[in-house]
């Protein structure tokens, strides 16, 4: 006679069943994020260790490529703070980023605007060609800028070496400018043009406050690529006087014929401060987001 199960014992068997996959696949999710974690932890120790390094070396009299923990001292800082070696260079450096961004940041804006906004036959090679530029590379256009240079006698001038850098730095603003503006919704434009705005007045009063987290982060951008530029000051530039920290930190590896690890490491610690700085000041800003909610009720 044939012992058939219970309906009870035949619907625990699916439920031990699921119950059996559910903890296997548990099991697997933990051991994927656990290698992904180590893979995670390898690669930030090989970030920090040249950072720990930098910091070690910097209190490090006797610095050297190897890591060890110092006798504390500040004669490298000591060193290096003064208005020759850091001072104006530091300056010149904010001179010539700084404005070399306000430049680009505004440009990009205007130029992002209408091909945002407006429909036209030359709008997709236009951005294509963006696009383009921005992986050119600057070594590849700097013999005929210093040629160029010369013959219009703007070499050795910091004013035109701040345009420079704000053009080189100009597609990478319009690509990001204007999709950070696509976001933007229109129809609070066409609200704002039934008011009797005009173009320029719905562009900083409308469009530019709801997206203002994208100017922050092309500001950022912006300034971090132009204040680690070495090549370009260092071509266009000649006198000692006019040069920034990006290319007065190369004096550090030739000075007596060797290079002075702690100092140089004084003045790295030193060089990264203004790009935290202006990290955290305008970091702020981003946790909104874009503020199209409010906007958009009514």
């Amino acid at each position: 006679m044939a012992v058939t199960d219970s309906p009870r014992m035949a619907a625990a068997r699916p439920a031990a069943s699921r119950d059996r996959t559910g903890r296997s696949r548990r099991s697997r999710v933990r051991a994927s994020r656990g290698t992904i974690n180590v893979v995670l932890l390898l690669f930030s120790v090989l970030y920090l260790v040249p950072l720990l390094w930098m910091v070690l070396a910097s209190f490090n009299a006797h610095a050297s490529f190897k890591l060890n923990v110092p006798s504390p001292t500040t004669a490298n800082f000591h060193h290096v703070l003064t208005y020759d070696t850091t001072f104006r260079p530091m300056l010149n450096g904010l001179l010539l980023c700084g404005g070399g961004t306000l430049v680009c940041v505004v440009c990009s804006i205007l130029a992002a605007y209408p091909l945002s906004r407006f429909r036209s036959r030359l709008r997709r090679p236009f951005l294509y060609t963006i696009l383009f530029t921005t992986g050119l590379p600057i070594t590849a256009v700097m013999i005929p800028v210093y040629s160029m240079f010369v013959q219009v006698n703007l070499i050795d001038s910091m004013p035109a070496t701040t345009l420079f850098l704000a053009a080189s730095a100009l597609p990478f603003g319009i690509w990001l400018m204007k999709n950070f503006m696509d976001g933007v919704p229109v129809v609070l434009e066409e609200a704002a043009r039934i008011d009797g705005a005009n173009s320029m007045q719905v562009l900083w009063r409308i469009v530019l406050p709801l997206m203002w987290p994208g100017v922050i982060v092309v500001t950022i951008f912006t300034f971090i690529s132009m204040w680690g530029n070495f090549f370009v000051p260092f071509i266009l530039l000649l006198s000692p006087e006019k040069l920034p920290a990006s290319v007065s930190v190369f004096n550090f590896l030739s000075a007596h014929d060797q290079t002075q690890y702690g100092q140089l490491s004084a003045f790295s610690i030193l060089y990264s401060i203004p790009v935290v700085m202006l990290y955290l000041i305008l970091a702020r800003r981003l946790g909104g987001g874009f503020a199209l909610g409010g906007a958009l009720k009514g």
